[in-house]
């Protein structure tokens, strides 16, 4: 029996195989199509008869899928252009059009959800099942969502600069997904940042890949063996994965020497924090409110004001925390840091409830857990939650 085709290989070759059908002149919907054609092909005949270029033999493939579909629907004038123009089967030419793809798939005119579907199966090699899968939406939902945002980026220039910040935030996006289907989108993740780092030189892309990667370490930690969240006090550290950690902190010191902090570095700076603590108790909270502090200069985002709170709340006690909360929270009525519950930021509710829970303030700890627990959108974090309110309930009770 023939071994099967390296699934990661055909893979890593996708992006590289799609951006030369592109640079031939092939419309980038139509090249994707031929793209995933000619790796159904590799799938059927490698295992039998494995090619001695793989890549060269799928930019031969789909170069000729792409022009069988082309005269379908093209006219006789462009059909016979495309067949003089097309080159003899040989070793695939050298360029590297990996960037331009992540730029493309990460286009201003694509809304997130697109820009990250389309990311996973241009650039990742997914296919539209296993994207599906992992989103937990029908395929043939996915598939249309692919198909529109192929449209959208059809008519884009593949030699016009893109925005780093935005592929970032696509990868961002896929990395916190986490784990469905029969895909690890965190790995995944992953994968595609450290394929990006290898193609440009950016402090905030190995600031990703370094908090990433700082991430990913503690992830064994993450989970009871009955599924349920253990959280980042509780976790036990000898599950840590050491060679992540120190890889993340090694890329993490570069990027930070070269003196172009981002907001992406600045979260890394504080999962590396974590990560080089002992235990919980060892923490240096100190240094992650200066870390935070940089990072609401740098984006002057509510949600990291929130989790500067919680830093505040462990490096000068429960009642400065809620102070720094209560500083959110003013403009609303019935804000956690009072007391209150329904508050429109995530985890701002169940933040508030472990400060007073530290205060000692047992009674609307439990009832803001409770709260948290039913403005939860994960089911272990709303379990969490649940419990976390079942047993200071019970401890009010003895």
């Amino acid at each position: 029996m023939s071994p099967p085709v390296d699934e990661a290989l055909l893979r890593s070759l996708t992006p590289g195989v799609l951006g030369i059908l592109v640079r031939r002149g092939a419309d980038f919907a139509a090249a994707e199509d031929a793209v995933q054609d000619a790796l159904i092909e590799a799938v059927r005949g490698w295992p039998e008869d494995p090619p001695r270029d793989p890549k060269g033999w799928l930019v031969t493939v789909a170069w000729r899928k792409f022009l069988d579909a082309t005269r379908a629907d093209t006219a006789r004038r462009r059909r016979e252009d495309l067949v003089e123009e097309e080159p003899r089967p040989g070793p695939a030419p050298a360029v590297d059009d990996t960037l331009q793809l992540y730029f493309l798939c990460a286009h201003p005119s694509l809304t997130p959800s697109s820009a990250v579907a389309l990311t996973l199966r241009a650039v990742g090699g997914l296919t539209t099942r296993q994207i599906a899968q992992a989103y937990l939406v029908p395929e043939a939902t996915m598939a249309q969502r692919i198909s529109r945002a192929k449209r959208t980026v059809s008519g884009v220039r593949f030699d016009r600069p893109g925005d780093v910040a935005t592929v970032l935030r696509v990868l961002y996006l896929v990395f916190n997904e986490g784990y469905s289907g029969d895909v690890d989108l965190a790995a995944e993740a992953i994968r595609l940042t450290r394929q990006l780092a290898a193609v440009i030189d950016h402090p905030e892309v190995a600031g990703l890949l370094a908090l990433m990667l700082l991430h990913h370490a503690r992830r064994a930690g993450r989970t009871a063996s009955d599924g349920s969240l253990v959280p980042l006090a509780e976790q036990d550290r000898s599950r840590w994965d050491t060679a992540l950690i120190a890889e993340g902190v090694g890329i993490l010191q570069a990027a930070l020497a070269r003196d172009r902090l981002g907001e992406y570095q600045a979260q890394a700076a504080v999962a590396a924090l974590h990560a080089d603590a002992a235990t919980a108790e060892e923490t240096d909270w100190v240094q992650i409110v200066e870390w935070y502090d940089e990072l609401a200069r740098l984006t002057d985002s509510p949600v990291v004001r929130l989790n500067r709170a919680v830093a505040v709340g462990e490096a000068d006690g429960p009642r400065a925390g809620l102070a720094a909360l209560a500083e959110l929270t003013d403009a609303s009525q019935g804000s956690p840091a009072r007391g209150g519950h329904g508050h429109p930021l995530p985890r701002a509710t169940a933040a508030a409830a472990y400060l007073h829970e530290r205060a000692g303030d047992l009674v609307t700890a439990a009832r803001l857990y409770a709260d948290a627990a039913r403005e939860a959108t994960n089911l272990a974090e709303r379990d969490y939650l649940t419990r976390q309110a079942a047993r200071l309930n019970t401890r009010r009770r003895r």
